[in-house]
Order: C-alpha cells, then sequence, then structure tokens
C-alpha cells in the first residue's frame, strides 16, 4: 500500500519543480516477416495473414514517459541487462538536465537493483526511484504507451530485418513526441 500511494501521489501531485518519468523497458520484440503478405480488409471481412513467418531477431526498448508532457524518451538495444539500463540512464541524464530533480517511476526489475545500479544513482542524487509493487506494473503509465506501441507499430508490422524494426521503432517515438504527447492524467 505504501508503494501504491508513493506512485499516485506522484501522478496526483509531482512536486514543484521535479520531472516525474515513468520507465520501463519492453523486452524480446520480435522482428518477424511474414511468409505471404498480409490480404487486404474488404467489407466483411477482417485482416487476415499467414500463421507462419520468419524470425529475424530481437530488440529490447527501454522508454522513459514524461508524466507532465507525454513525451517520451527511447533507447533501442539488443540485449537486456543492467549496462543497457544504466546507458539508458546516462540518456535520461543527459536530455533532463534542466530538471533539478527527477523522480523515476519503474517496476521490480533485477536490472533495476544491481549494484551498479545503486552506485549510478549514488553518482546522481537529483534522481530518486520509486518502484510499483511487485506484480503491479499496471501502476506504471509506460506500460499504457507500450501497449498502443505494440499494437501501432508492431502487431501488425512486416520486419524483414532486425535494422527496419529499430527503424520503426524509431520512427513510433518520433511521431508520438511530436503529434500524440500528452500528460498524462491518472483516473
Amino acid at each position: 500500500a505504501e508503494k501504491v500511494v508513493d506512485v499516485v501521489g506522484l501522478y496526483l501531485s509531482a512536486p514543484t519543480n521535479a520531472l516525474v518519468l515513468s520507465l520501463d523497458e519492453k523486452t524480446q520484440i520480435q522482428a518477424l516477416d511474414r511468409t505471404r503478405p498480409m490480404l487486404p480488409l474488404r467489407p466483411g471481412q477482417v485482416e487476415r495473414r499467414t500463421h507462419d513467418y520468419k524470425r529475424h531477431g530481437t530488440v529490447s526498448l527501454y522508454a522513459a514517459m514524461d508524466i507532465a508532457t507525454g513525451k517520451v524518451i527511447g533507447k533501442i538495444t539488443k540485449r537486456h541487462r543492467a549496462i543497457e539500463f544504466l546507458q539508458f540512464l546516462d540518456l535520461v541524464d543527459r536530455q533532463t538536465t534542466e530538471a533539478p530533480v527527477v523522480h523515476v517511476i519503474l517496476d521490480n526489475s533485477s536490472t533495476h537493483k544491481t549494484n551498479e545500479v545503486n552506485d549510478w544513482l549514488e553518482a546522481h542524487p537529483r534522481f530518486q526511484f520509486h518502484f510499483t509493487p511487485t506484480s503491479a506494473s499496471w501502476l506504471n503509465a509506460i506500460e499504457s504507451w507500450f501497449s498502443v506501441l505494440e499494437r501501432r507499430a508492431v502487431h501488425r508490422g512486416v520486419f524483414t530485418s532486425v535494422g527496419a524494426l529499430r527503424e520503426a521503432l524509431r520512427e513510433y517515438v518520433a511521431v508520438h513526441n511530436k503529434s500524440y504527447a500528452k500528460p498524462f492524467v491518472w483516473t
């Protein structure tokens, strides 16, 4: 209950002059290439596609959404380990220099709690982590954004390479930030 109050409190009343980020990673996004083209929609006919596909590899997407604006900082990596998480934190640090305090809402992934991450936090005192309760990742606003990303950019996508998937993810983040970003409102 204490963690719920902490996280929801950040959504409802962010501290003055502080940045609140909802952060997580979407791991193992597959670059799938269908063996045949999708069949087009027709009146009375749903979209159809083959059940088989070729796998070209996977990527992980680290993302941090600014609760006040809805804009997302993203980084695509080959793997999902603490070292990639630290690289993403460095990126977030570089892109949020104007904020004197950064509150980060994240889940209890083991990559978020390594000794190296704790050392990074000590070296970057303006960052404060707020962990969601175990099995309550739904409290993390970025999860909703990942759901929309999955439906709009990945699920129906045809990716002939990992590079094509990476480009589609980068484009989705850019378009989101330019045209669709809006403040997160807790209801």
